[in-house]
Formats: C-alpha cells, sequence, structure tokens
C-alpha cells in the first residue's frame, strides 16, 4: 500500500520527463530556421517553413484517433516508451538531412509516433489519480510540456554555438536513452472493470462518444483556445524577434522561457484550485478552465498591438498563465464526462481536431508573416475564444466528479 500510494507520483515524474522531450523534439525546430536555412535554402521561404511545421500538425492531428483507441486498449506502458524511442530516433536523423523533403518526411514520421504519447500519458496518469489530485497530476505533467517548450526556444542558441546538426543529434540520443529507463520502471495500471467485459470495439467507443452531447461541448472547447494556443507556440519567436528587431537566437529563448513559466504556475494554481473546488461543485474544474481562457484574450491583444518589451513580456505571460490553467483541467473535465475504458480514445479526437486548426492556422499566418499581417490576425483569434467560453459555461454541466458508466 506504501508504494501504491506513492507511485502515482512517480508515474507523474516518469511521464514528465518525457513530456519534456516531446515537446522539445518538435519545438526546436521553430527557432532553428536561420540557422538551417544556410544549409537548406527552402527555409529562406517563411510560408514554405510553415508547410514544414504544418506537416506534423496533419498527421500527428489524423492520428491522434487511432493513439486514442490503440491506448485503450494496449499497454501503455510499452505504448510510451516505444512512441518515445521512435520520435526520438525522427530527431537524431534530422541531424543527417541534407534536403527539404527529407526533413519533411521526418517530420511526417515524427507526428505518427508523437501522436501516441498524449492520450496513453494523460489517461494512465487519470487512472492513477482520484477525483482529490487529478488535475494536480495533469498540471504538473503539462509542466514538463512548457519545459520541453522553454528549452526549445534555446534550439537557435544551441545551433548557432555548435550547429543545428549537432542539436539534433544529442536530443534524439538522449530520448533513445530514456525510454530505455521507461521499460525498466514504468508500469501499466488499470481500473478495475467488470469481468464480463471485453476490450471495447472502435465503432462503439465512437459511438457512445458521439452520442455525448457534452463531449461534443467538450470538443468544441477543447479546439477553439488550442488555435490561438497553436499559433502562440510556434510563432511566438517571430513575433517577438519582429517586434523588437531582435535575433531570434535572443528572441527565442526570452519568448519561450516566459510563457513556460507562466505556464507552469497556470497548471499548478489551476490544478489545485480546480480539485478543490470540484470537491464543492461539479462545474468547479469547467469554472477554474474558463477563468485560465478568458485570461488568454487580453493577452492575445496585448502580443498582437504590443511593440515593447514589457508589453510583449505581459502578453505571453498572461497567455501563458491562462492557457495554463485551461491545460490543467481538459482531462479531468474529460472524467467528469467519460468512462476510464474511452477517455484515451476521447481525447485523441479532442487532439485531433485541435492539431488540425493549429496545422491550419500555423500554415496561414506563414503567409501572414511573409506579408506582414502576422499582428492583425493574431488578434482576430480572441474573438471566437471569448464565444467558446461562453458555450463552455452554459452548455457544460458535469452530473458527477468521477464518470463510471461502461455502457
Amino acid at each position: 500500500m506504501k508504494e501504491k500510494k506513492y507511485y502515482k507520483w512517480v508515474v507523474v515524474a516518469l511521464l514528465w520527463v518525457v513530456a519534456l522531450l516531446n515537446y522539445l523534439d518538435r519545438q526546436m525546430l521553430s527557432t532553428m530556421r536561420p540557422s538551417m536555412q544556410i544549409d537548406i535554402t527552402e527555409l529562406e521561404s517563411a510560408a514554405t517553413f510553415g508547410h514544414l511545421m504544418a506537416i506534423f500538425l496533419w498527421i500527428y492531428g489524423l492520428m491522434s484517433p487511432v493513439s486514442g483507441l490503440i491506448a485503450d486498449r494496449l499497454n501503455r506502458k510499452w505504448l510510451i516508451a516505444g512512441s518515445l524511442f521512435v520520435w526520438s530516433g525522427v530527431t537524431l536523423l534530422m541531424g543527417y538531412a541534407t534536403s527539404f523533403n527529407q526533413l519533411y518526411g521526418l517530420r511526417a514520421i515524427m507526428g505518427v509516433s508523437e501522436a501516441l504519447y498524449i492520450p496513453a500519458a494523460l489517461s494512465l496518469i487519470a487512472d492513477y489519480h482520484s477525483s482529490k489530485t487529478r488535475s494536480l497530476a495533469v498540471g504538473i505533467h503539462m509542466i514538463g510540456l512548457y519545459a520541453g517548450q522553454a528549452f526549445g526556444g534555446f534550439g537557435a542558441t544551441v545551433a548557432q554555438t555548435y550547429s543545428w546538426q549537432a542539436t539534433f543529434h544529442v536530443f534524439g540520443i538522449v530520448g533513445v536513452i530514456y525510454a530505455v529507463v521507461l521499460i525498466l520502471f514504468l508500469r501499466e495500471h488499470r481500473p478495475e472493470a467488470p469481468a464480463k467485459t471485453a476490450a471495447p470495439s472502435a465503432f462503439k467507443g465512437f459511438r457512445i462518444l458521439f452520442a455525448n452531447f457534452s463531449f461534443w461541448v467538450l470538443l468544441l472547447y477543447f479546439t477553439v483556445p488550442s488555435i490561438p494556443g497553436w499559433a502562440v507556440k510556434n510563432w511566438l519567436p517571430t513575433l517577438f524577434s519582429d517586434h523588437l528587431g531582435m535575433e531570434m537566437s535572443t528572441a527565442g529563448p526570452i519568448a519561450t522561457i516566459t510563457i513556460a513559466v507562466a505556464s507552469l504556475i497556470g497548471v499548478v494554481t489551476g490544478g489545485l484550485l480546480s480539485d478543490r473546488w470540484v470537491q464543492k461543485s461539479l462545474k468547479g474544474r469547467v469554472y477554474t478552465s474558463a477563468f485560465g481562457v478568458l485570461l488568454t484574450i487580453p493577452a492575445l491583444l496585448l502580443l498582437g498591438y504590443g511593440h515593447t518589451l514589457f508589453l510583449l513580456f505581459c502578453g505571453a505571460f498572461c497567455f501563458g498563465f491562462g492557457f495554463g490553467m485551461f491545460d490543467a483541467n481538459n482531462m479531468p473535465i474529460l472524467c467528469q464526462l467519460v468512462a476510464p475504458r474511452y477517455r484515451a480514445t476521447a481525447y485523441g479526437l479532442m487532439n485531433m481536431t485541435s492539431v488540425f486548426f493549429g496545422a491550419w492556422i500555423t500554415d496561414l499566418l506563414g503567409r501572414s508573416v511573409d506579408a506582414g499581417h502576422l499582428t492583425r490576425d493574431f488578434t482576430v483569434l480572441a474573438i471566437i475564444v471569448f464565444v467558446a467560453v461562453l458555450l463552455q459555461l452554459v452548455l457544460l454541466n458535469p452530473k458527477t466528479v468521477d464518470y463510471k458508466n461502461e455502457a
């Protein structure tokens, strides 16, 4: 019993490192363009670079529901370790790329392998933690994602000091080694289910989810704030660099560290607040998440129109803090609406819609950078976020703190 009580936090710690590598390996490319375009001239075009970033998101999104289905059926320990091993190997190979087509193909493969991770990891954490600690546990895991995003901002700095090839090589090798650590120490855990029930069929899982009106509301609510979320993740270093006239090697770390630190504070605050509030009100997680998303609206305006370091810093911090509160509560809210055996599938579907719109906005903003319209397009995103919050507050009404119905 003693081991069971603390091991649920060991799981969070083990997956925290994987989450860091997940975002680090995908995110550092966004700041390494200046170094890479010297050797791969196609990257001189922001639109072409946008295509490179977007192919990852399209493949990642397409694979997300499949990944959720797989995670609801197979041993998640091996799925997570295998996913890490493959995308780390891809990262290593990117250091040997000599053409845009090679990078494009490797980014597509990375999209497949990284998509396998999030639904499996979050459903595993949700199974280990009860409603009293679930938001905090998910939030701490999300800190790993933000840390990876922050360290990814140093990609340009490392590439400028050494080379972009060496940067990919080092982090690829680290990930391959850590996959072995997971195999040794991570354990699967499924909540007890009736003995007569078998693994759910894909069609049954989708049928149950699509018949759940609350899931449709959550799907919309998860997707809309994620659109500016992807925009900020992929283009904030460029915005800082352009608005402040900084070199990307300086702007990248400033932008990514600011939003990562703010997100860290946001997920811890949102996790602790939500875990307490839901014990008193079934909509406690919904209210906590909505408050966080509302904070991103003035943040988007500051990022769009701010042309001083102070204003951009305030915008990035406010956005990160609010988005952290939102991120910490998506899976816990899902746990109030969907039974354990369908949660990875549900999160995979949510990830798919979020990422498809993320790919679209990444591609759009690539053309926007070339046309000089990044500021205008960045601020327009605030309107749809506000509408999504209102819909969520009115329509999302959980009936329990932890949904268990297997029907």
